[in-house]
């Protein structure tokens, strides 16, 4: 007779699950003012930089666009970045005046636009040596998404950065590469970058495996 645990550990773990769809639920749990509900005192959103944080300060715009050309209007992002000094702050702190970590959603209003409050990041350092552009890392969540998606902000005001990106320039397609390049706006003397994600079809967003 077999004893308890005497099977093989291979045939005790347990199998990995299907993925789930982030449906409207991310939004009740994280996204409270998108979804409608009463907003947290602390809560990890979209504002990454305040007032006296250091370096250039910018919004960041834009919109989740599906394969049929519609807005997603209730997509969840969460961006990672490094600050003015491309250094990057891994202790999440309110009362900092930056954090590298923020937390934004489409919405039923206003056009369904999500938007970053922040610093525009500098350079960070590559594992090749070399420099990478200055960045914002993006996931996006929404239904019909199992596995969130994995993308990049880069600005089109540095364009020799950009050229020289070990990152960006392994995406072959100059074309392509455009899909990851925020546009940079004046609204009312303050500096914003609009970039609009597709999910599918033509212009789809560049998406890392990572």
């Amino acid at each position: 007779m077999n004893q308890p645990n005497s099977r093989p550990t291979s045939e005790l773990m347990l199998r990995e699950t299907a993925s789930q769809t982030a449906g409207p639920y991310v939004h009740i749990g994280l996204a409270l003012a998108a979804a409608g509900n009463p907003t947290r005192d602390e809560e990890i959103w979209n504002e990454m930089a305040r007032p006296e944080a250091e370096g250039e300060h910018i919004e960041v715009v834009g919109t989740v666009i599906d394969g049929n050309g519609d807005l997603v209007r209730d997509a969840f992002i969460e961006a990672w970045q490094a600050n003015s000094n491309g250094e990057y702050q891994p202790e999440f702190d309110l009362e900092k005046p930056f954090n590298s970590f923020g937390r934004t959603a489409t919405t039923f209003d206003h056009g369904s636009e999500w938007s970053l409050t922040t610093v525009k990041p500098g350079p960070v350092a590559h594992a090749s040596g070399q420099s990478q552009a200055p960045h914002i890392n993006l996931a996006i969540f929404a239904r019909g998404i199992n596995i969130q998606l994995q993308t990049r902000l880069y600005f089109d005001d540095e364009a020799e950065a950009n050229a020289s990106c070990p990152v960006l320039s392994r995406i072959e397609s100059p074309t392509r590469r455009q899909t990851l390049i925020a546009r940079r706006e004046e609204v009312d003397g303050k500096v914003r970058y609009r970039l609009d994600i597709r999910l599918q079809g033509e212009g789809e967003t560049v998406f890392f495996d990572f």
